[in-house]
Order: structure tokens, then C-alpha cells, then sequence
């Protein structure tokens, strides 16, 4: 499929009629003389269907190998479609439309340029520096070559490629004819019979689309790099949205509270008595208020998620995340982050809400500490009874002895000293079990923070970042 454009009066439909050896076109002194798209076929096989594709009505068609004045080089051009288009430059808006129609279909442009206006930025604008990706599928041809002195004419010729250069054209071939005395037309036929003949112009042409929709792929898509999501801002994701869930109150709560637990389990009976004693009567301490927060049971629980503090982390992530890509980019990837902030913050507060945080389970030791307290505490007030009712009695000195010791009195001391050993023993470990426990309260809390934007924020930002480089990857490619 050949096309032949040209403004008003460059003479393109007495290049059609040269090339078909018919007068096929009207041409003449008004303007504009072309009005709808003429069709010259060569071998008219297949060529029906191809006419109904490009939308030209019978009337204006005509089947070359059907006159009986064939030329000896029609065969040459068998399978062309030759189209002879309306004024590209013609005051009808129809015109204009039927040649935007028909220039996107052709396989091969062949503009037809007049010597007193072939700077015309009507057609350099709009037609040519739009093309610069199709040079492969363009000739020029610059027509009444014959009103030039012959000594001018190469100097014409070289003007027109330097305008064809300044477009991004310079590689396309440039013929000067005369379709009125016949000059160059020759030369425009074989050139078009080359085209045919190396069967390039419509994969030349397919080509030179896909370089251009490429070309405004890469315009539109910006020359940002591609980018990743760093561990540095995923961890400060997390680390906001984890203040925002009160983690580290949480976090010193539990610890304060399996503290208090496990010291009064393992303390000597009276003394832990008195602990919970005084714990009462502080209940309007800060600690006490702390406390008070978590519910009858004292078990910390993790607070509702301020959402407006995690909405914001999101979003500023999502900006870090998009910052210097193109518009459309930008969108897309703030929307992989923000697209439905309040599913995020409802799914936090129940992914915090299942966190086990261990609270109310002691581990066998303390219960062991305690056993041993109490019985270490019958031991001493047995042995101070029975020292007392002997004493009483006036029999001290008939007590059983232990080492020259009475009895009553070893067990009295006994009891004392190993109760106050075991407390020593004991109170580091219920100081490293509070820790442990908030450790792992505060490992626990995390991970459902870091599962939940990993899901729904983290993820699908990663997701939009991937297709960005592949984007970018696939466009760098195909611009090669």
C-alpha cells in the first residue's frame, strides 16, 4: 500500500496519474482539486478485501492489469495499491481526517513536495518531524522540477534534505520529478519497485509503528531509574506503625507485670503478702494506672491502632517510594500503596489483637520456688513453736540435738536462712523471665505488624516497582 500526499498544487495527482500511465485523478486550477482517496491496483488478486480495509469506495478504484494498455514494467509493481490522498492542507476538515486515516495505514508515504513550498512547516510539523521514526518507509519526491534552472536544482535538492535532516529524516531518499514533462518519474517507479521487490516496506513499516509507539512509551514513561523499596524504609514503616499500635508500652507493660508476678511467687510468704498488700493500696500510682488500662486480669492488651499516624506513614512511604517518576508511574504506584488504607489499619488491630503476649502463664520453676518457700516457712514456724513450747516447758535442754544444736532451733534457722537463699536465687531469674517474656511479646507484636504491611502495603509497592523496571527494561530494548 502506497501512499501519495502533498499539499495543495505540489502536483501529487499528476504524480499519480505519471506512475498509473491513467489520468485517474482530476487535476486542474481549483483548489482543492482532490477530495477523497483514489486507488490504483496492481493484480487484483486479494485486492478487494484490501480496498474494504482501507475504506475506499468503488468508484474510486481501478484495477490496473484490467486496461488494456499494459506497460511492460506493470508487473514490477504487482500487488501494489497505489493511493492518490486528499490535500493534507485542504480548508475541508473531512480531507484533513481521510489522510491522518490513510498515512497510518500505508506502508510506504511518498510525499510530493512543491519547489515554492517545501519549507512549509504545515507538512514538516505535522507530518514529517512526527515520522522521524518511519524514515525507512518515506520517499520524497519534489515536484515541478522542471520551473528550476537546471543549474539550481541540486542545490534545491540538497536544501530539502537538509530540512528532512533537521526533522530527524536525513536518511530518507529525496527524487526530484516532473510529473507534468515526465522527468524522475522513471526513477520514482523503479524505486517504488524496489520496495515491492525486496518485500520490506510492510514489515519496514510495522517496524517504524512499533519504534514510535515505543518512543512515546519511553516519553511517557519518564527516564527515571528503576528503584526498590529498602530495608531502611520498611523498617521505618514498621517502626511508626508499631509506636502508633503502643508495641513498646505494651512491651514495658508485660515486663513490669510477669516482674511483679514472678518476684511475689518467689518471695518468703510474708514478705510477698505485704507485696500485694502495698500493690493495692499503690493502685493509684502510675504503674498502678498502667496497669489499670489492661482490665481486671492486669493482662496488657495492645491499644487500637491510631490510624491517622499510620495512614500518614503509608503515604509518605508511598511518596519516598514514587519520587522522580513519571506522572503516571507516581499514580500507580501510590495506589499499590494507599489503595485501601482502612482494610490495612482494621487488619492490624486484629492481627495485634491475637498476639498471645504470654502474661498469665508462669513457668514450673516459679511454681516449684513457691512450694519451696512455703515449705521452707512451715519448717521455721514449726521449729520457733516447738523452741517455744519447750521453753515453756522449761525442757530446752531435752530437745533433740543437731551438731550441739537443739533441733527446734536448727530448723528454725534453717527454714529463715535457706528461705532467704532461695529468694536470692530466685529473684534474678524472675527478672530475666520478665524480660525474656516482653522480648518475646515484643518480637510477636512486630512480626503481625511487619505480616500485615508486607500484604497490603510493602508487597503491592514492591509489585508496581518490579513493573517499572521491566517497563523501563523492556522500552531500553526496543529503543535499541
Amino acid at each position: 500500500m502506497v501512499a501519495i500526499a502533498g499539499a495543495t498544487g505540489s502536483g501529487k495527482s499528476s504524480t499519480f496519474n505519471a506512475l498509473t500511465g491513467l489520468e485517474l485523478s482530476s487535476t486542474g486550477v481549483r483548489r482543492p482539486t482532490t477530495s477523497w482517496a483514489t486507488a490504483c491496483v496492481w493484480g487484483s488478486e486479494g485486492a478487494e478485501e484490501v480496498l474494504d480495509w482501507l475504506g475506499i469506495p468503488p468508484r474510486h478504484q481501478t484495477m490496473r492489469d484490467s486496461m488494456l494498455d499494459t506497460r511492460r514494467d506493470d508487473k514490477a509493481l504487482d500487488g501494489v495499491v497505489l493511493m492518490d490522498l486528499p490535500d493534507h492542507d485542504s480548508t475541508e476538515v473531512s480531507h484533513h481526517l481521510e489522510v491522518d486515516r490513510l498515512v497510518e495505514l500505508a506502508d510506504l508515504l511518498v510525499w510530493v513536495l512543491d519547489p515554492q513550498k517545501y519549507a512549509d512547516a504545515a507538512i514538516h510539523d505535522r507530518y514529517l518531524a512526527p515520522y522521524r521514526t518511519h524514515a525507512g518507509v518515506i520517499l520524497v519526491v519534489l515536484n515541478h522540477i522542471d520551473t528550476i534552472a537546471p543549474e539550481k536544482r541540486q542545490g534545491m535538492v540538497d536544501d530539502v534534505r537538509r530540512l528532512l535532516a533537521l526533522d530527524g529524516l536525513g536518511s530518507v531518499k529525496v527524487i526530484a520529478v516532473s510529473a507534468r514533462e515526465g522527468i524522475g518519474i522513471d526513477d520514482l517507479r523503479d524505486e517504488i519497485a524496489a520496495r515491492v521487490a525486496e518485500k520490506r516496506s510492510t514489515t519496514a513499516r510495522v517496524e517504524a509503528d512499533i519504534a514510535a509507539a515505543v518512543a512515546r512509551l519511553d516519553e511517557a514513561g519518564g527516564d527515571a531509574p528503576p528503584r526498590e523499596l529498602t530495608s531502611r524504609q520498611t523498617t521505618q514503616l514498621a517502626d511508626r506503625v508499631a509506636e502508633a499500635a503502643g508495641v513498646p508500652s505494651v512491651t514495658a507493660a508485660v515486663e513490669r507485670s510477669l516482674r511483679e508476678r514472678a518476684v511475689r511467687a518467689t518471695s518468703w510468704p510474708p514478705f510477698a503478702v505485704l507485696g500485694r498488700v502495698f500493690a493495692r493500696r499503690g493502685s493509684g500510682s502510675a504503674a498502678g494506672d498502667l496497669l489499670a488500662e489492661y482490665g481486671r486480669d492486669r493482662r496488657p492488651r495492645v491499644a487500637p491502632v491510631q490510624r491517622a499516624v499510620v495512614d500518614n506513614a503509608v503515604r509518605e512511604l508511598a511518596d519516598d517510594a514514587a519520587s522522580g517518576l513519571a506522572r503516571p508511574w507516581a499514580d500507580a504506584v501510590r495506589r499499590a500503596a494507599t489503595d485501601d488504607l482502612e482494610r490495612t489499619d482494621d487488619r492490624l488491630d486484629a492481627a495485634l489483637g491475637s498476639v498471645d503476649l504470654r502474661v498469665d502463664r508462669l513457668p514450673a520453676w516459679v511454681t516449684l520456688a513457691r512450694v519451696l518457700h512455703w515449705l521452707l516457712l512451715l519448717t521455721a514456724v514449726g521449729g520457733g513453736a516447738w523452741w517455744a513450747v519447750l521453753a515453756v516447758q522449761g525442757t530446752v535442754d531435752d530437745a533433740p540435738e543437731v551438731a550441739g544444736f537443739p533441733l527446734p532451733a536448727v530448723l528454725l534457722a534453717a527454714g529463715l536462712a535457706l528461705g532467704l537463699l532461695l529468694w536470692l536465687v530466685f529473684r534474678p531469674l524472675a527478672g530475666r523471665l520478665a524480660r525474656r517474656r516482653a522480648e518475646d511479646a515484643e518480637a510477636g507484636l512486630r512480626e503481625a505488624v511487619d505480616e500485615v504491611l508486607e500484604a497490603e502495603v510493602v508487597r503491592p509497592t514492591r509489585d508496581e516497582l518490579a513493573s517499572y523496571a521491566a517497563f523501563r527494561a523492556t522500552v531500553a530494548a526496543a529503543l535499541r
